[in-house]
């Protein structure tokens, strides 16, 4: 449950290797099973200047980031102060990957296919609810998103009647949820 800030860069100019995670910020771990793991290591976020690491794991799907990882840096050989998800301009030579780059991709696709057109957090509310969906615990979600408060929790007070049918049919998620999207009573 990455923020799009923390992957991309505002312009061209701004890219800064202290600020910006580069391919030197990457590396590759395997857990116990010997299933792969990639490590990023963040230089800097909003919520932590002094940077973090964040972790993920392949997936049966075409969307497993392993694989996508793999085929940009076939596709993007780069060395290892570029921006990580730097790319070859046909004029202008490597460019990191730009915050309004994605955003553009995303309400393009979205528009395609007739769906709601998703920026900024509505990114993260998908991750947190696709997480929950599956039966994540919220004390896992919380890790996941890296949040070291309750603010996560805003989302679900959002998303409650999207829920329901669900929460119905697994009542242990639901008592979860309910002390969650509680007001507290003063």
């Amino acid at each position: 449950l990455a923020q799009l800030g923390e992957f991309t860069v505002p312009a061209i100019t701004k890219f800064d290797p202290t600020k910006h995670i580069t391919c030197a910020h990457i590396s590759h771990l395997w857990d116990p099973n010997r299933t792969p793991i990639i490590k990023f290591q963040l230089p800097s976020t909003k919520c932590t200047p002094q940077g973090e690491d964040m972790q993920c794991t392949p997936l049966d799907n075409p969307s497993d980031p392993l694989r996508a990882l793999n085929n940009h840096f076939a596709l993007n050989p780069t060395p290892p102060n570029a921006h990580l998800f730097a790319w070859k301009h046909p004029e202008s030579g490597l460019q990191p990957l730009l915050r309004t780059e994605v955003t553009k991709r995303i309400t393009t696709i979205a528009s395609a296919h007739s769906m709601p057109n998703l920026k900024g957090h509505s990114l993260q509310i998908g991750g947190t609810l696709h997480y929950l969906l599956k039966g994540t615990p919220f004390d896992i979600i919380k890790l996941i998103g890296r949040w070291a408060g309750d603010s996560f929790t805003l989302y679900l007070r959002q998303h409650a009647v999207i829920l329901t049918l669900y929460l119905t049919d697994h009542p242990d998620t639901l008592d979860q949820v309910t002390q969650y999207i509680m007001l507290p009573l003063h």
